[in-house]
């Protein structure tokens, strides 16, 4: 025990544990509206799309690549949703093209400038590594998450579970699908240099996933996703100080044997 609290000690350990704090539950949150409405490609989309964002926001001299990434997201979340929207491509094929075009575009903006390693975190994420400043910056869109939550999230169940019935009822469905969208977008791009544009995604899903194979209500299913984004969160915090092996993999490793866990009490149970 006393040496987990050693873990304290060290200034660049509280910052990480008190970001994990805000990027748990504000994960666990959206984990289960992008799981109700199918969006986990979306969301592995826009993690690509990052690569873009920072990629072009160097070469055009944007010196804050969470800015950059913000722009970028929200151009290509906008660009799916309104195509998609269109009904003349299937879902996934759109997603999977704006993900490839969003890759490839960053690698060979990336490789153009010849900055690989300067750009290898943003890949796989460095978690351990974060200021006081992202600390801070973490801490205020897991607020904004919540006042949308707070507000919107009846409406966005009911769109989730019956679009139509939601367009019958005359609620704004694009309205509010926009608005989770910036959310996502707005998430992943405070986010990405911590977790990592190969991760982010495994971040956005499975605290939903695992929740959903033992919760029984909806409100179980919200508080099982938010514990095990958290719970996860600080296991993996954990593990990779005294192994000294990537934050975001091993959070995203504990995640996966929760999911798994979690999938064989559910067969158990049937």
């Amino acid at each position: 025990m006393g040496s987990v609290l050693g873990l304290f000690s060290y200034s660049f350990m509280r910052n990480a544990f008190s970001a994990i704090f805000a990027i748990g539950p504000m994960f666990g949150l959206i984990s289960t509206m992008i799981v109700n409405n199918r969006m986990a490609f979306f969301s592995d989309a826009l993690g690509h799309c990052a690569l873009t964002g920072i990629a072009l926001g160097t070469l055009i001299g944007i010196q804050n690549p969470t800015f950059s990434i913000l722009i970028f997201a929200l151009i290509f979340a906008f660009c799916i949703s309104n195509i998609i929207e269109l009904d003349i491509i299937p879902e996934d094929s759109i997603i999977g093209v704006f993900s490839s075009v969003g890759l490839a575009v960053g690698t060979i903006v990336i490789s153009f400038k010849n900055n690989f390693s300067r750009y290898s975190e943003f890949l796989i994420g460095n978690l351990i590594s974060i200021r006081e400043n992202e600390v801070k910056l973490v801490f205020f869109v897991f607020i904004a998450v919540l006042i949308f939550w707070f507000l919107f999230f009846n409406k966005l169940m009911l769109s989730s579970f019956n679009r139509d019935l939601s367009v019958s009822k005359q609620l704004k469905y694009k309205f509010y699908k926009n608005i989770f969208v910036i959310m996502i977008s707005l998430t992943v791009a405070v986010t990405i240099r911590l977790i990592g544009i190969l991760m982010v995604n495994s971040l956005l899903t499975l605290p939903a996933a695992a929740s959903k194979n033992i919760s029984k209500n909806l409100r179980d299913y919200h508080i099982f996703s938010v514990v095990f984004s958290l719970s996860s969160g600080i296991l993996g915090l954990i593990v990779s100080f005294y192994l000294g092996v990537s934050a975001s993999a091993s959070i995203i490793l504990i995640l996966s044997l929760i999911f798994f866990i979690t999938l064989l009490v559910f067969r158990n149970n049937q």
